[in-house]
C-alpha cells in the first residue's frame, strides 16, 4: 500500500494524517473546527517544506479566528454589504461582522466536521467529513448537508472535493470556496505567481463589488511578486490543460499549481502585511453575491452542488 492515513496530534489539535509512503509527502485534517487543511508538505533533504500557513494550537485558532486560516466558505465567500441581504422578499441580518461592519467568510469556519469515511490504496487515499447544518444562524435559515473530501495522489496531488445539498423544502442561495495561505519558504516578494485574468473587480474601501471590472496585473506568465499588494477578485479565463494559477518559489524549486473545476470562476488573492504568506482562494462567486448576484447559485428542494479544486505540489 503507497498510501495510508493515521491520527495524529499537534499540541492539543486532533488531526487524520495522509502519507505518500513513496514520495514522504503528506496531508494533515482539522475535522474540527471546521474541516481545515492543517498541512501539506513535502520532504526535502533533511527538512520537511509546510506549504500551508496554519494554527499553531486551539488557543492560536481562537485568539487568530478572523484570519480564517484554511477556511470553508460557505453558505457564502468574502464580504456581504453590512452583513444584509434579501432573497425572495425577504431581508436578513447577520449579526456576527467584521470590524468594517460586513459579514464575512460564511458560517463554518468553527463547525465540528464529522468523519464518515477515509480509506487508502494503491495511488490515493482520501478523507470525507460531513456537516449537517440546521439552521443555527438566523440570517441563513435554511437546512443543507456539506461533504468535504480529501485526497490525495500520486505526484503530489491534492484534490479538495465540495458538496452541498439543499436539505430545506424552499429553494436556497448558494456559494463555495476556500481561504488557505500558501508559504514556500522566505518572503512573497521573492516567489513567482501567475493567474490567467484580464479583469478584476473594482471594490470601494470595504472591498465590496462597485458593479464593473477594471483591468488586471499582467501575470499570465509567472513574474515575481516584488512588492505587489492584493486584495483583489480576478474573474478567471477558461484554459484547460493548463493551470489556472502557479505559485513558485525559484530558491527552493517548489511549485503549487491550481487546477479549480468551471465551477469556481473567481480568484481572490490575498498578501498579509508580513509578506511571509499568500491567500490564494478559490470561489465560485464573487463578494457580496447575495446582493450583487455574481455567480449566486440558487439550489432547488433537494438538489446538489458539487465544486472541485487540485492542487499540484511539486520540484521543478
Amino acid at each position: 500500500m503507497s498510501f495510508n492515513i493515521t491520527p495524529e496530534r499537534d499540541e492539543d489539535l486532533d488531526l487524520l494524517q495522509i502519507t505518500d509512503l513513496s514520495t514522504g509527502i503528506q496531508v494533515r485534517i482539522l475535522p474540527e473546527p471546521g474541516a481545515l487543511l492543517h498541512e501539506f508538505s513535502i520532504p526535502l533533504g533533511n527538512r520537511r517544506i509546510q506549504v500551508i500557513n496554519s494554527y499553531k494550537n486551539l488557543a492560536d485558532h481562537k485568539e487568530n479566528a478572523a484570519f480564517y486560516k484554511s477556511a470553508k466558505l460557505s453558505p457564502f465567500v468574502c464580504r456581504i454589504a453590512e452583513g444584509k441581504y434579501e432573497f425572495e422578499n425577504i431581508s436578513y441580518e447577520f449579526q456576527n461582522k467584521f470590524n468594517d461592519g460586513s459579514a464575512i467568510h460564511g458560517i463554518l469556519a468553527d463547525k465540528p466536521f464529522a468523519v464518515l469515511e477515509k480509506s487508502s490504496r494503491e495511488g490515493e487515499a482520501f478523507i470525507l467529513l460531513e456537516y449537517h447544518y440546521q439552521k443555527e444562524d438566523p440570517a441563513y435559515p435554511f437546512e443543507y448537508l456539506i461533504n468535504v473530501r480529501y485526497t490525495l495522489k500520486t505526484g503530489g496531488r491534492l484534490y479538495l472535493d465540495t458538496t452541498v445539498k439543499n436539505l430545506s423544502s424552499r429553494r436556497i442561495p448558494m456559494a463555495d470556496g476556500w481561504h488557505p495561505y500558501f508559504n514556500l519558504e522566505g518572503e512573497v516578494n521573492d516567489w513567482l505567481l501567475s493567474f490567467h485574468s484580464k479583469e478584476k473587480l473594482a471594490f470601494n474601501e470595504k472591498l465590496i463589488p462597485l458593479g464593473h471590472t477594471v483591468k488586471a496585473p499582467d501575470f499570465h506568465s509567472p513574474k515575481l511578486i516584488a512588492d505587489e499588494f492584493f486584495d483583489n477578485c480576478f474573474l478567471l479565463e477558461p484554459d484547460s490543460g493548463v493551470p489556472a494559477a502557479t505559485l513558485e518559489n525559484p530558491a527552493n524549486g517548489l511549485r503549487l499549481s491550481f487546477y479549480p473545476d468551471r465551477n469556481y470562476t473567481f480568484l481572490q488573492i490575498y498578501t498579509p502585511g508580513d509578506r511571509k504568506s499568500i491567500a490564494i482562494e478559490n470561489l465560485s462567486s464573487a463578494p457580496d453575491a447575495f446582493n450583487n448576484g455574481l455567480g449566486l447559485i440558487i439550489l432547488e428542494p433537494g438538489d446538489s452542488q458539487s465544486f472541485s479544486v487540485l492542487y499540484q505540489l511539486e520540484f521543478r
